[in-house]
């Protein structure tokens, strides 16, 4: 039995907003990670077999290597199908945001966002929640937001009318692991793991708990095959990507021993060389890491300003995506806040910068020094 999180108002709250509903629409952020798009995936699947009409939004693109998820290829992309997903969203009767706790991090949809009458629930683990939703189901411990949608899956009751033909209430024969209420497709527990996994680097960080491994114990009783994610995911790379890998460590990586921090920057002309995918710089931020007393990883890449983010960028074509980590107690989030305007958690965490490339070079190099320990 997992430790509830979630309080019997909570619960109750989004039972009501979920069987008041029809048309329900979820939202995650820009650039969707594994987390963001297992959580509202599994969210659209365990809605669906509800009787629910669901669609899920993203701001833009999300990597290749998770167009495999079960119906991630009918994610709507805000950025090229803007009429579609303002239609979908002005029928909608409640709104999910999954993975984000600010308007900002979904550009100029969180524009739209904030103007929608209908309900609005927040399922997230980043600090600082705003305040927008009608209910907010944050949890800043939890490793991700995968895990939170897991356990409120489990704690809720299915509409007895649903057209899934799912016999209620489930029987401990078929489910033996868990005490859910409602019958974890395996659809449902594949994009649950995949988002588990990937927020905790296959489970290599902040991953030290026994319940997540309870929880992973459960979701392969559902019928997970975390060997055949873990290939999808970690081994579907191209040749290009592994040689930008091996450009950035060779050619790119600073090393500042005092401060034990290592930096990685990439142009979009560098970027284009080894004609890159969306995708392709997932996971380069930790590769500094493995080098002994590397405690502090920065990884920038230069982007274009896309149209969702124009009020953002104020006037700015170029966009520098920043990603931080970290190992053991060594915070990353106040500087990736402080400097950045971005944050996280504390061993992973990220931020942009509007503006050229070597500027934001030159910020992180006047102030890391301010926040990463020397030792």
């Amino acid at each position: 039995m997992l430790t509830p999180i979630f309080s019997e108002l909570e619960i109750q709250t989004a039972q009501e907003f979920i069987n008041q509903s029809n048309n329900v629409v979820i939202l995650t952020h820009m650039s969707p990670d594994g987390d963001a798009m297992g959580s509202s995936l599994a969210m659209r699947h365990f809605l669906e077999a509800q009787g629910k009409q669901v669609s899920v939004i993203v701001p833009n693109a999300f990597p290749d290597f998770l167009a495999w998820l079960p119906k991630a290829n009918e994610d709507i992309i805000y950025e090229s199908q803007r009429a579609e997903a303002d239609a979908l969203l002005e029928q909608a009767d409640l709104v999910i945001c999954t993975d984000f706790n600010d308007p900002k991090r979904i550009g100029s949809l969180g524009d739209k966002l904030l103007t929608l009458p209908c309900k609005k629930m927040m399922i997230d683990h980043h600090l600082h929640p705003a305040s927008f939703p009608d209910l907010t189901l944050s949890y800043p411990s939890s490793p991700s937001t995968c895990e939170l949608v897991y356990r409120l899956i489990t704690s809720l009751s299915p509409i007895s009318n649903s057209p899934q033909g799912v016999q209620y209430p489930i029987t401990d024969t078929q489910y033996p692991i868990s005490d859910t209420r409602f019958p974890i497709s395996q659809d449902i527990a594949t994009c649950i793991y995949t988002g588990m996994m990937t927020d905790t680097g296959n489970f290599s960080f902040n991953s030290n708990y026994p319940e997540m491994y309870q929880i992973v114990g459960e979701l392969v009783s559902f019928g997970v095959n975390k060997d055949e994610i873990y290939n999808r995911v970690f081994n579907a790379y191209s040749a290009d990507r592994m040689r930008l890998m091996g450009y950035c460590l060779y050619q790119k990586m600073k090393i500042f021993p005092e401060h034990h921090t290592a930096l990685i920057y990439l142009s979009r002309k560098e970027l284009y060389r080894f004609n890159f995918q969306s995708g392709d710089a997932e996971g380069i931020v930790n590769l500094p890491l493995q080098i002994k007393d590397i405690h502090y990883s920065c990884f920038m890449r230069e982007d274009k300003v896309n149209p969702t983010e124009v009020a953002l960028a104020g006037g700015s074509k170029t966009k520098i995506k920043i990603s931080l980590r970290s190992q053991g107690d060594r915070p990353v989030n106040v500087f990736a806040k402080d400097i950045f305007n971005g944050g996280g958690h504390a061993n992973a965490s990220g931020g942009e910068y509007y503006g050229p490339l070597p500027e934001a070079v030159q910020l992180f190099i006047d102030n890391y020094t301010q926040y990463f320990d020397k030792e």
